[in-house]
C-alpha cells in the first residue's frame, strides 16, 4: 500500500490519468465528498475529472448509479457487492475511464458484529477491470477523522490500482 503525504497521492493519480488521457468519476457514500474534494484541490483537475457524486442514501445509489435495489437488500449498502455495483454503474452512467466508489461505516453508530464501525469498501473500475477491497480502520476514530482516513485509504487504493496499468 502506498503511504504518501497529502497531495502527493493526488498528484500521482492526476499524472497517470493525464498520461493515459483518462477521465475519472467518483461516487461517495461514507466519505461524503472528501475524495472528490481532494482530487479537485489540484489545479487543472477539470482535465481529468468527469463527474463526482455523493450517493449517501440507498435511493441515490439506485437512481444515480443504477445499483440494483436487490443488491443492497441482499448484501447491505456497505458490502463488496454494493461497492462493485456503484463503480460499475458510475462508469456506465458517466462514460468515464476510471471509476471509484466508497461505502462504509464512519460511526460512531451504525456498526454491527459483522460490519463494525471503520469498515470501508472501495470499488475501482479501470476500463473493463474491477477491483474491490475491504479495509478495517480503527473504530475509535471520531466520525470526522474516520471520513478523512476513509478518503485517504480510497485514494491510496486508487493509486495502487492505477500503477498496475
Amino acid at each position: 500500500m502506498f503511504y504518501l503525504t497529502r497531495h502527493k497521492t493526488e498528484k500521482r493519480i492526476a499524472s497517470i490519468l493525464r498520461k493515459h488521457k483518462w477521465q475519472l468519476a467518483v461516487a461517495e457514500s461514507c466519505t461524503g465528498g472528501l475524495v472528490s474534494s481532494r482530487m479537485t484541490d489540484l489545479s487543472g483537475s477539470s482535465e481529468f475529472i468527469r463527474a463526482n457524486f455523493v450517493t449517501y442514501s440507498n435511493d441515490a445509489k439506485v437512481n444515480y448509479l443504477s445499483v440494483d435495489e436487490q443488491t443492497i437488500l441482499a448484501n447491505g449498502a456497505v458490502s463488496e457487492q454494493t461497492a462493485e455495483a456503484m463503480a460499475n454503474g458510475l462508469m456506465a452512467n458517466t462514460d468515464c475511464d476510471v471509476a471509484i466508489a466508497t461505502t462504509g461505516i464512519a460511526g460512531p453508530t451504525g456498526g454491527s458484529a459483522t460490519k463494525p464501525v471503520g469498515t470501508l469498501y472501495v470499488g475501482i473500475k479501470i476500463k473493463d477491470k474491477i477491483s474491490v477491497e475491504k479495509f478495517n480502520l480503527n473504530p475509535k476514530y471520531s466520525r470526522t477523522r474516520m471520513k478523512r482516513k476513509f478518503a485517504k485509504q480510497a485514494l491510496e487504493f486508487l493509486l495502487e490500482q492505477l500503477t498496475k496499468c
